[in-house]
């Protein structure tokens, strides 16, 4: 069902519950082959709510609907010289779905962010306010327009990275942050992974305001294309510092910073839009790229703490005979392992347990999405916890059945 505003979201869940249906909730699909499969046919398309409700670029705030393109939101706050500070990953390229077709709602309730993340935080920071239909088919707003607006407990963080399991956003408020004027990346080469670690959480506890940390094996080279390809010209790997800011303080912070990592080597620098296009590659997992040679591998996004990054991700290229991508300073790892029947699930879940940490199958076959967890199996009592908070907002289970945990 194609809806046309709020009161047909309410009317299509009530519905859904008369005729015990579930819904899988849709706006333009870009995120579908994410999650385990569901098994339904009935389809809640948002992809009508596409308006952008109001833009007020000198409070730094917009409002818009679930269903609205990012690209076309992007393109309205670039042209005020505005962003999202947490850097939203665009999925096309990892999943090979069309570019420009991921909606704002798809971003929120995905809640992935890029590089930006160790220092402007998540999607859910920025996320003020929303409207949303629960599963009973009732309206609820949460949040409002304004940053200091809460008392209580804040449910825009639930929607956050629920994947629609919880609610059917429809609008939502987003704090957006001025650009920068300038950035300069550091380039460290050579460096193997645990070397690399210890300069990357080296830059982040210096005064210097980094903003983004991440690591390319020289094996990425091999697949890497695009804005990567010249990084890896002398076929070494790279370790990657970004600092912006006002043109002169970004330049002298780097300085400092190239300073302060000397034993890790000489640093290069680029600078502008060439330093942006590498960090929207990284960000975009663009090595990995669904066209590219790794394109029939199952890729994990790993989290865990960036100090056992280095030696984690090292350790599991080895043994899958994958390859890997440190972001975060080490507590992002994307790895595109060898196919195998559970996408080595197991042996990668079993290694997690030592440092803590999880894992989510973002992309693998429709056989393998079947019979692997995509999402990272909770501890009891968080399992339990999750249920209850499920339970509150769609005690039915009628929206998303059967993404995150399998029905």
């Amino acid at each position: 069902m194609k809806v046309r505003d709020a009161k047909d979201v309410e009317q299509a869940v009530r519905d859904a519950l008369a005729a015990e249906q579930p819904l899988e909730v849709v706006g333009h699909g870009s995120k579908r082959a994410i999650g385990l499969p569901m098994a339904t046919n009935a389809m809640l398309d948002l992809s009508a709510l596409n308006a952008i409700s109001s833009y007020e670029p000198n409070e730094l705030i917009v409002t818009v609907q679930a269903g609205a393109p990012i690209a076309d939101l992007l393109s309205l706050i670039d042209s005020k010289n505005q962003q999202f500070a947490f850097d939203p990953m665009d999925t096309s390229v990892l999943l090979g779905t069309p570019r420009d077709a991921g909606t704002v709602g798809g971003m929120i309730a995905a809640g992935l962010a890029g590089p930006r993340r160790i220092k402007a935080g998540g999607a859910r920071d920025h996320l003020l306010g929303a409207n949303a239909v629960s599963g009973f088919g009732e309206s609820f707003k949460t949040g409002g327009k304004v940053v200091k607006n809460v008392t209580g407990y804040d449910l825009c963080k639930l929607l956050a990275g629920s994947w629609g399991t919880l609610s059917v956003m429809t609008e939502v408020t987003l704090k957006v942050m001025p650009k920068a004027e300038t950035e300069r990346t550091l380039v460290l080469r050579g460096l193997d992974d645990v070397a690399a670690n210890r300069a990357m959480t080296t830059a982040l506890g210096s005064p210097y305001d980094v903003s983004s940390v991440a690591h390319l094996p020289a094996s990425i080279f091999r697949a890497a294309g695009g804005a990567l390809s010249g990084l890896g010209e002398s076929r070494q790997s790279v370790t990657l510092i970004r600092l912006e800011g006002i043109g002169a303080s970004a330049s002298h912070r780097a300085g400092s910073v190239s300073q302060a990592l000397a034993a890790f080597g000489a640093a290069e620098m680029i600078e502008d839009e060439v330093s942006a296009s590498v960090w929207a590659s990284i960000r975009d997992v663009s090595p990995f790229a669904a066209s590219g040679s790794l394109g029939a591998w199952p890729v994990w996004r790993i989290v865990c703490p960036p100090a056992s990054g280095g030696a984690f991700g090292q350790a599991l290229a080895r043994e899958t005979g994958g390859d890997v991508i440190y972001d975060w300073g080490g507590g992002l790892i994307w790895a595109a392992l060898p196919p195998a029947a559970d996408a080595h699930a197991t042996l990668l879940r079993q290694r997690l347990k030592s440092v803590g940490g999880h894992a989510t199958l973002l992309r693998a076959t429709d056989q393998v999405r079947n019979t692997v967890d995509v999402f990272h199996p909770q501890e009891a009592g968080v399992a339990a916890l999750g249920q209850r908070v499920k339970a509150s907002f769609d005690p039915r289970n009628i929206l998303n059945r059967g993404r995150m945990v399998r029905a």
